[in-house]
């Protein structure tokens, strides 16, 4: 995440392990194999998000895709077993993939602590819970946080929490929390105030179909690019409708790297190509022969390509002089030749 202009970009496992540690580790695997940079999961309880209840507090009903069921139903589908997390934390080291998480309540950062993980993520919903962030900020790791529901002084909050604990490593991400969001909700002008208002690193949680979000906020200056990921959606799952399979999360990637390549770096030294392309740049050439006294004037001297003769800047103070000796057409414009 140093690298000055290279995005970390993250598959989002969530819930596209379909219950099966095989499917879980194969989705590492890929994703290692198409170019990702880590891996992220979430590590939670559906008992320590929520309730299991189904009064109207804890019923899904703001137009998502899983509208009708509860909270408690829906955490127990996206949950991860907890005694998972070793062996993929491992795997993934075995592999040379960097996977972290997002934990939910204190006992998971515990969890986590436990398996080494490198990265915290505060998801969307949790920005409002200052305790968890300082108790995650205070492990000294870099954090990631989402702000898919927050308003400017919850955001505020959160990244004093951090600041509070002596974490400054703060990423923020720009987050649409709708599944799938729409185009025209995804802000990304946001992101970019958010690193002038925040004082952090910025990024993308992508939740929009395709990839244009996350290659437009690339562009724009995004350092993680984070979106979900999912070997093959026949898996099924919650999450599944509107996460990426491996060719088309691949093919981001491509566009990815492209665009830090088209961003570059801050330079205007004249490197060894646009030396060789500078052979075509104006200067001053006599364009009529011309013999000894001949003034200089617009008509015998003039601005073309290519290079060799004096610099264009120079060409109103030399016209009205003489030159010192005669000189044909399409000769290069030198000091030498001109007197007053």
């Amino acid at each position: 995440m140093e690298n000055d202009n290279r995005t970390f970009i993250v598959a989002e496992l969530s819930a596209n392990h379909g219950g099966d540690i095989e499917i879980a580790k194969k989705t590492i695997l890929k994703a290692k194999e198409i170019g990702c940079d880590a891996v992220k999961i979430q590590t939670a309880k559906p008992e320590n998000i929520t309730l299991d209840c189904d009064n109207e507090y804890f019923k899904v009903d703001t137009g998502t895709i899983w509208d009708g069921t509860t909270l408690f139903k829906l955490y127990k589908q996206t949950h991860l077993p907890w005694e998972w997390h070793p062996e993929l934390f491992d795997y993934a080291r075995h592999l040379d993939i960097i996977l972290f998480s997002s934990p939910f309540d204190f006992s998971a950062i515990d969890l986590l602590e436990q398996c080494g993980n490198p990265i915290y993520k505060i998801a969307s919903f949790e920005i409002t819970d200052i305790p968890l962030i300082k108790y995650a900020a205070k492990k000294g790791k870099p954090m990631i946080i989402s702000t898919g529901v927050a308003t400017e002084q919850e955001i505020f909050e959160a990244v004093k929490a951090c600041k509070d604990v002596k974490n400054e490593n703060i990423t923020l991400l720009q987050c649409t929390s709708e599944y799938p969001a729409r185009i025209e909700d995804a802000n990304l002008l946001t992101m970019i105030d958010m690193k002038e208002r925040f004082h952090t690193a910025i990024g993308l949680s992508d939740h929009t179909e395709g990839f244009i979000s996350a290659v437009t906020a690339v562009a724009m200056g995004a350092r993680v690019v984070e979106k979900h990921f999912i070997l093959d959606k026949n898996i099924g799952g919650p999450d599944a409708p509107f996460s990426m399979e491996p060719e088309d999360f691949q093919y981001m990637i491509q566009m990815i790297r492209n665009v830090e390549q088209l961003k570059g770096k801050v330079t205007y030294e004249i490197d060894e190509k646009k030396q060789k392309s500078r052979k075509y740049a104006r200067s001053l050439f006599v364009v009529q022969d011309v013999d000894k006294g001949d003034i200089i004037t617009t008509a015998n001297v003039r601005s073309i390509r290519p290079s060799g003769g004096m610099k264009p800047i120079e060409y109103e103070n030399i016209i009205g002089k003489h030159f010192n000796y005669a000189v044909k057409k399409g000769t290069p414009l030198k000091t030498t030749m001109i007197g007053e």
